[in-house]
């Protein structure tokens, strides 16, 4: 079995990246921009926004962090995407999700410039992918492509069977892993919550991509010897026995799928920190763009 370092890969990016953007400095020229917008103060999106900030600074990023009340209106949140839109310092920036109930989460991801839309998750740049064309892709499913591709996983003519059908996971993976090239040219089957027998689809899988959010849902008789494994589920579940009295748990029954695999992503350590590196990878991207278009 060989297990799909997210923690390692991830290194590994930021440090390509970091290469990158000191040769920018070298040459005097403007280094990548991300900003990101948080609404409220829950402590999981405050936790995550400030890792990318952090990340940002490893690897000679500008960043800035947007800070809005929880109080904050969809106009006033809708006027500073204006402001960031027009703002041609900045290369990229993103919303932080989810938003207050008072706001139209649908109506504020419109409201991005395509061009500096990093998360990938404005209709343009779905669509873009769906195509095959050039663009940013959502930063958690690039990350996926990127682990397979890095680890040589062979995905041409195999069965792919996505577990949840979320605009930010499950549905970009099971386009990305149909289209044509590397990771891609697999036969997809998406799964969801009306999907009868799930087991018995997963079973005939080569590879599975699950995104559920379901605590140890994919179990070992629901996995064929010597599939290969992604677990995008992330879920605190109640522990008094760990530290912070929780501890943090993926869709897959790791200690019992991980006998029968030949590849598997740990959680945590296996898609989350590919996730923030990738969100740089589309930060350069942006930044690249931009050049060529001014």
């Amino acid at each position: 079995m060989i297990l799909l370092d997210g923690k390692k890969t991830s290194e590994e990016i930021k440090k390509e990246i970091t290469l990158e953007v000191d040769g920018m400095k070298a040459r005097g020229e403007k280094v990548p921009h991300l900003a990101a917008v948080i609404v409220g103060n829950d402590g999981a999106s405050l936790t995550y926004v400030g890792s990318k900030v952090k990340a940002c600074e490893r690897v000679g990023f500008e960043s800035t962090m947007v800070r809005m009340p929880s109080t904050t209106s969809e106009t006033e949140l809708l006027k500073k995407i204006k402001e960031l839109n027009e703002n041609d310092a900045i290369d990229g920036f993103i919303v932080q999700l989810p938003l207050p109930d008072q706001i139209d989460t649908q109506k504020v991801l419109m409201a991005i410039d395509p061009s500096k839309d990093v998360d990938g998750f404005h209709p343009e740049n779905f669509g873009k992918m769906a195509l095959d064309m050039t663009t940013f892709i959502p930063a958690t499913p690039f990350g996926i492509l990127e682990l397979l591709e890095r680890y040589n996983v062979e995905t041409k003519g195999k069965h792919t069977v996505v577990i949840g059908r979320s605009h930010i996971v499950g549905r970009p993976m099971s386009i990305l892993m149909g289209r044509k090239g590397f990771p891609g040219n697999s036969t997809v089957t998406l799964t969801h919550s009306y999907t009868k027998n799930i087991a018995q689809i997963t079973t005939q899988a080569d590879i599975i991509i699950t995104a559920l959010g379901v605590p140890n849902y994919l179990k070992a008789e629901m996995v064929k010897d010597g599939a290969v494994v992604i677990d995008v589920g992330i879920t605190r579940v109640a522990d008094e026995t760990a530290e912070k009295g929780y501890v943090i748990t993926g869709d897959v029954d790791f200690e019992n799928v991980s006998k029968k695999v030949s590849h598997i992503t740990p959680v945590p350590g296996g898609v989350g920190p590919m996730t923030i590196a990738m969100l740089l990878k589309n930060t350069l991207l942006a930044r690249e763009q931009r050049r060529a278009r001014f």
